[in-house]
């Protein structure tokens, strides 16, 4: 398995336990409950996977928070999308050349396709803090995450991706060490 299809894997098993009345519950990314986190992913999935396969696949229409993506079966609508994440980013020729999300800059392949990753683990792990789960990824994961993600940080915090680092001790678990440098505080409740 690669490390997207991992992430979305961990991903996929927090979804499954998920249930409908946790959907108004807090989550660490402040911006969102689950709820609204669900559908930020139902949102931009698809070019996301679009990506994978080299077509641009724009967003629907209006922003996402105009648009209410989890009416109805979210949980069998936000499985299959990361099956045809994992799908559209499993041939290696996936992450050759250039590629992007739906948006007119393209990104080298292998710079998105470690993004999608990273926002896989990461969302994944939002999703399990506030669900009362445990997000569950392999060491090879971790270490590959935590090399991009040191790689980028600066670039994501000015994107606006990531918070301010949260400090973490030097000895501390991967992922937590990964979730400090995002701006997560790994003690979040």
């Amino acid at each position: 398995m690669s490390h997207l299809s991992n992430a979305a894997e961990a991903m996929a098993a927090v979804a499954r336990a998920i249930t409908d009345d946790q959907l108004a519950d807090k989550t660490p990314c402040t911006e969102y409950d689950v709820r609204a986190l669900i559908n930020h992913l139902l949102f931009w999935g698809p070019s996301l996977a679009g990506g994978g396969r080299k077509e641009s696949v724009p967003p629907p229409p209006g922003t996402e928070t105009e648009v209410d993506l989890t009416a109805g079966d979210w949980r069998g609508r936000l499985l299959a999308l990361l099956d045809d994440i994992t799908l559209s980013w499993a041939p290696p020729s996936a992450w050759e050349g250039e590629t992007s999300m739906g948006t007119p800059h393209p990104l080298p392949a292998p710079v998105l396709g470690d993004m999608i990753t990273g926002e896989l683990a990461l969302h994944g792990w939002d999703l399990a803090v506030a669900t009362g789960q445990r997000l569950e990824l392999p060491a090879d994961l971790l270490t590959h995450l935590h090399d991009t993600v040191l790689a980028g940080v600066e670039q994501g915090r000015e994107m606006g991706m990531y918070g301010p680092e949260v400090a973490v001790p030097a000895d501390a678990p991967a992922l937590d060490r990964i979730l400090g440098l995002t701006g997560r505080d790994p003690a979040w409740t």
